[in-house]
């Protein structure tokens, strides 16, 4: 057995880092294939290097019989070959040029899971459920995730054109392609004390960036409350979404991976020294574009009893992959195991239900509408206890602008203003 080093991939885009995993010798593999079936191969070889309509070199046949071989075992599982690797090695590295997207193959469509915030996808109006027909003047049909991300990566600056089936329409976006920011966590007081944190993506510094913004709030304010906001996060590294759980929970399981091979079975613990928001009231916004580690996120705050799942049905991405470096520079990404939330649940096809399901909606505030109050009028008593006076200027409109921008935000924000008088924190 040869060891080697691994990325085990959980998401959309997630990397469980530092891991070490054995494949076979090459040797061991040919002798469990029966002959009769290495004679078949090798006839349709040599069948579609002589008779194909175009002439295709012996790698490129290879290749595609790869290709074939894994994509056909689940939509996450692919081989990459050696340019291949060597870009998604790349793009998982760091920052890199493209649209910001997140997509997979769901039905055999390209399908968007989640445009990232403020990337060009986003600023040209893509959205979850979206699925991609062409790139340039390339048919997507029977391609590979990795095919897929390098036709719409490329230089800052240039354009790429999309074509896209939203609801039986067909319409063609282009979008100039721009450097995709390693940053991904910002934050907000909304007012009473209860503070606000958007996740758009799990990156590898995104716990990091957390749990500074945490702190800040922290120091600013006497947290009373906190809306975590998931929504349309597509996923990310793994350990970032451990390490925020770890700093909302103080002990217990936060997630499992299990699958036939020891390397796939992982466990995550929550440790009190990490914990900086114990007990402090938690709602966190999820929706369809929620998927994997953000799946993992939400399902460990359910199981924990530490917060209120509020929004639509996710994604229900639970599979992890494993990508295994081979001999030659290609790579295969396989689907390994499962992962499972602290009561032991798969989120696999199935997501995280909302403990409160709220769709998002649009609402119409009724406006320039007069009304006085008690304390306008001439000659009014005042308050008994020596309170302040509150007059019709003295409401706060920002709540009915919430309302209209953000109805699930609203919600949520006026839950923790309610529960303020009954929770301890």
């Amino acid at each position: 057995m040869v060891g080697i080093k691994r990325h085990l991939v959980i998401g959309i885009s997630a990397l469980l880092l530092n891991q070490a995993w054995a494949a076979p010798e090459p040797s061991e593999s040919v002798q469990s294939v029966p002959l009769t079936q290495i004679r078949t191969f090798v006839e349709t070889f040599e069948t579609i290097s002589a008779g194909y309509v175009e002439a295709l070199d012996d790698e490129a046949i290879i290749n595609k019989a790869l290709k074939g071989m894994v994509s056909s075992l689940d939509p996450h599982s692919e081989y990459l070959t050696k340019d291949e690797m060597a870009e998604f090695d790349e793009q998982t590295s760091g920052n890199y040029a493209g649209i910001g997207v997140e997509v997979e193959m769901v039905d055999n469509k390209l399908t968007i899971v989640s445009p990232i915030d403020d990337s060009p996808a986003a600023e040209a109006g893509l959205k979850a459920g979206d699925i991609i027909i062409r790139i340039d003047d390339q048919l997507v049909s029977d391609m590979g995730l990795q095919e897929v991300s390098s036709l719409m990566r490329g230089e800052q600056g240039s354009e790429v054109l999309l074509d896209v089936d939203r609801d039986g329409q067909i319409t063609q976006y282009s979008i100039i392609r721009a450097e995709i920011e390693d940053s991904s966590v910002s934050s907000d007081w909304l007012g009473n004390d209860i503070a606000y944190i958007r996740i758009s993506q799990f990156l590898g510094n995104s716990g990091k960036e957390f749990r500074e913004k945490l702190e800040t709030l922290q120091k600013d304010n006497d947290l009373k409350g906190l809306i975590l906001d998931l929504r349309n996060n597509p996923g990310g590294v793994l350990q970032s979404a451990v390490g925020i759980v770890d700093t909302l929970i103080d002990d217990g399981l936060i997630v499992y991976t299990d699958g036939r091979h020891e390397y796939s079975k992982t466990e995550f613990e929550a440790t009190e020294k990490a914990t900086l928001l114990p007990k402090a009231p938690l709602i966190v916004l999820v929706n369809e574009g929620s998927a994997s580690a953000s799946e993992v996120l939400a399902g460990a705050i359910q199981d924990h009893r530490r917060g209120l799942i509020l929004g639509t049905e996710t994604f229900g991405k639970g599979s992890v992959q494993t990508v295994v470096p081979l001999s030659m520079g290609g790579a295969v990404k396989l689907t390994t195991a499962l992962y499972y939330t602290p009561n032991g649940r798969s989120i696999q096809a199935q997501g995280i239900m909302p403990d409160m399901v709220i769709p998002q909606a649009k609402v119409e505030v009724e406006k320039g509408r007069f009304f006085i109050k008690e304390a306008e009028l001439k000659g009014h008593l005042g308050n008994g206890t020596g309170g302040k006076e509150r007059t019709s200027s003295d409401v706060d409109s920002k709540l009915n602008d919430l309302a209209v921008s953000d109805f699930q935000l609203f919600q949520a924000f006026s839950m923790l203003q309610s529960a303020q008088q009954f929770l301890v924190n």
